[in-house]
């Protein structure tokens, strides 16, 4: 057998690829110009909404454009033309965990980021590209803490949907995939949540208010009760919150639950909200309340808007009552450094496993038969 050089070639990228692994780091994505709501409403109705509300998919478009005006109004008129922090911090979380990841394996991983609603790093544009950059093995990384339908589950969609459109002939490019669910029962992050609340306290309230009278309202992403069978989140969002609550409790006895609810009409969702919780804890005597987000990685409207609006209402009735507003865990260097080891067991798998080579032409329907 003569080495010619197209063989050689070819040995080389196999020998090449097999220490290369490409993490999709996946996120939300916020809008940066306000001519692109509508579009971004758009694709969050078809992605999200439709998974458990009963609107028909032809009034996505009209109603993307309704929701775009009171969007505008809101970040617009009401917030001096704000502008999420959102996709900055999470391009400061990708290089973060990038240089913690090559640190350890080399510059044959890379981190590549992806938007759920946002172009040019939708999922589809980015897969393109690691395959373009000769990739074959991804290890799928949704940045956010609770797993469900709603937030990883349509990171795990578009991925499918994306892939389904790049298969080629008889062997699929992609010979080994991964995947983080969730990180809303490890250790690590909770250890971390827990210590920056008492860091908070110690350094803007402990001295002007007993223990008992510290309210924390640990803060989740809503989410809807039913959702036409699919797991909303629900239960893993409740587990975070138990853990980081069992942190804290023997210090400071005020502590809720409060759901950033998307407060929609014919839905039903998680209770108590932000600003019921908070009222709760200013009814069982707190004379400062602290607003942790727990269920968000990274900030973001939500986080920041809404949770201003609530603080703003709560003010309003309880003006004698301290409130304090915490940020998501960003790029605090802790986060990334084990937001990093997360990933560390799992490329180490796609590394040292045979690759499989996947034949998308293989997969026919096979009809199920009774036998009689």
């Amino acid at each position: 057998m003569v080495a010619t050089p197209e063989k050689l070639q070819s040995t080389h990228e196999q020998l090449l690829n097999q220490h290369r692994v490409a993490v999709l780091l996946m996120g939300y994505g916020e809008v940066e110009s306000y001519e692109d709501f509508a579009n971004y409403n758009e694709q969050a109705l078809n992605l999200l909404t439709a998974k458990f509300a009963p609107v028909p998919t032809w009034i996505y478009p009209p109603l993307a454009r309704l929701l775009a005006l009171f969007d505008r109004h809101e970040w617009g008129h009401q917030h001096h033309d704000f502008i999420s922090p959102h996709n900055a911090i999470f391009e400061k979380q990708r290089a973060g965990i990038e240089k913690h990841l090559q640190a350890k394996w080399g510059e044959g991983v890379q981190v590549f980021k992806a938007f759920n609603f946002c172009a040019p790093f939708l999922p589809k544009q980015v897969l393109a590209e690691i395959k373009n950059q000769g990739f074959d093995k991804i290890l799928i990384y949704p940045l956010l803490v609770v797993d469900s339908i709603f937030t990883s589950g349509i990171a795990i969609e578009q991925v499918n949907n994306a892939l389904s459109e790049m298969a080629e002939g008889n062997e699929h490019w992609v010979k080994g995939l991964r995947y983080i669910p969730s990180f809303y029962n490890e250790t690590a992050y909770i250890d971390l949540i827990a210590h920056l609340v008492e860091e908070k306290i110690t350094a803007d309230l402990a001295s002007a208010y007993l223990p008992s009278q510290i309210g924390i309202v640990l803060m989740n992403h809503g989410c809807p009760h039913k959702a036409k069978g699919f797991t909303s989140g629900i239960t893993e969002s409740q587990i975070l919150y138990d853990l980081v609550r069992e942190k804290l409790i023997h210090c400071y006895p005020l502590i809720s639950i409060g759901w950033l609810n998307h407060d929609t009409p014919l839905i039903e969702w998680t209770q108590p909200n932000v600003e019921q919780a908070a009222q709760n804890l200013i009814q069982l005597g707190a004379k400062a309340v602290i607003f942790m987000p727990i269920g968000f990685a990274t900030e973001n409207h939500e986080t920041l808007l809404d949770v201003h609006h609530i603080i703003h209402a709560l003010h309003k009735k309880h003006s004698d009552v301290n409130y304090v507003q915490m940020p998501c865990v960003n790029d605090h260097p802790e986060f990334l450094d084990i937001a990093a080891q997360w990933a560390n067991a799992h490329i180490g798998e796609l590394l040292s496993e045979q690759t499989v080579a996947v034949n998308p032409q293989l997969a026919v329907a096979h009809h199920h038969h009774h036998h009689h």
